[in-house]
């Protein structure tokens, strides 16, 4: 029996109606080119989905623009295909009204950290409950391969044929910046991790960032191959609490529980100038989330207010300070 980051409902299935993938696919043809990343993650998405116990008209997946974005149609569940860059936005509405539904954003490194940059730290700022994946292929895929903000430095693209002079953005460093209270790194193609990473971040109450190395075959092809390639153990660094880390000659075991999140930061920077690429859970707090306490107060001033409508807004329009003009 699973509860799920809700508020304390448990929704599961009665025994004669225990869900499989399937009932997780939709009927629609599957559009992404021939050896994408995106097939990985949805088919693991579709498979982890079951777990959690939910009915499916209780969980919602919210996208904004990119080729990641296409997920809500391949999911029978609830989704929205919404604006660019927008859906943290979109899903702190659904999530802030609809405590019964699990609220999942759906957006690459473009969609997200571009035009959408200032919607995704917000939302994890303010610890709004969510599951953020960030399909990460250091590209813009959709519109053919210009450069992103993950783009690494002197990369050739369309839009960058002498090579990017942009310093590329470290999506969990920015996460932690934020201060979201669950970040995370997985790989698309490590089914196991990514369902366990998953997992994770589903089950933690408040904002949870999973960026997720995705490849692009046609535009981008091979840009995570030292984490993947049968040398892969030689450069990962799978993060479990109490792993004892080195970044930057100072040692320290590992605390995705502690508060203050200067270690989990210097974590973050340990592939900067070496070859040694950190996966799992970074961080992993607790703290009141945005959409719990706005309901809260909502609840309160329904509450304690007896008077009538009119009184309210009398109140309300002579408090603070006030001025007479003679």
């Amino acid at each position: 029996m699973s509860t799920h980051a809700l508020s304390g409902l448990e929704l599961v299935p009665t025994s004669d109606e225990q869900q499989n993938g399937k009932d997780y696919t939709s009927d629609q043809e599957v559009r992404w080119c021939p050896g994408c990343g995106d097939y990985a993650v949805l088919k693991a998405v579709q498979s982890f989905l079951p777990d959690l116990g939910l009915r499916r008209e209780n969980i919602v997946f919210v996208s904004g623009i990119g080729c990641s974005s296409r997920f809500p149609y391949y999911l029978d569940t609830f989704g929205m295909h919404s604006i660019h860059g927008r859906a943290p936005a979109i899903a702190t509405g659904i999530a802030t009204s609809r405590p019964d539904l699990s609220v999942w954003v759906v957006t690459g490194d473009g969609d997200a950290l571009s035009i959408g940059g200032n919607h995704l730290i917000h939302a994890l700022r303010r610890n709004v409950n969510l599951t953020i994946l960030l399909f990460n292929n250091r590209i813009y895929g959709l519109t053919k391969g210009q450069y992103s903000p993950t783009s690494e430095e002197g990369k050739v693209t369309k839009s960058t044929p002498v090579g990017s002079i942009d310093h590329p953005f470290n999506p969990v460093s920015l996460a932690l910046g934020a201060e979201a209270t669950f970040v995370a790194r997985t790989i698309d193609s490590d089914r196991k991790h990514l369902t366990s990473v998953l997992a994770a971040a589903a089950a933690h109450r408040g904002a949870a960032l999973v960026e997720i190395y995705q490849n692009c075959p046609i535009f981008n092809d091979g840009a995570f191959d030292d984490v993947k390639g049968p040398e892969a153990g030689d450069h990962l660094v799978r993060l479990e609490p109490g792993l004892e880390v080195t970044v930057g000659g100072r040692t320290w075991l590992h605390d995705p529980s502690a508060v203050d999140p200067s270690d989990q930061f210097a974590l973050s920077r340990m592939s900067e100038g070496t070859d040694r690429v950190p996966v799992g859970v970074f961080r992993q707090v607790q703290r009141p989330t945005y959409d719990d306490q706005a309901r809260e107060q909502v609840a309160t001033a329904v509450d304690a207010s007896t008077a009538s409508r009119e009184e309210r807004l009398t109140a309300l329009l002579h408090a603070g300070d006030t001025w007479t003009v003679v």
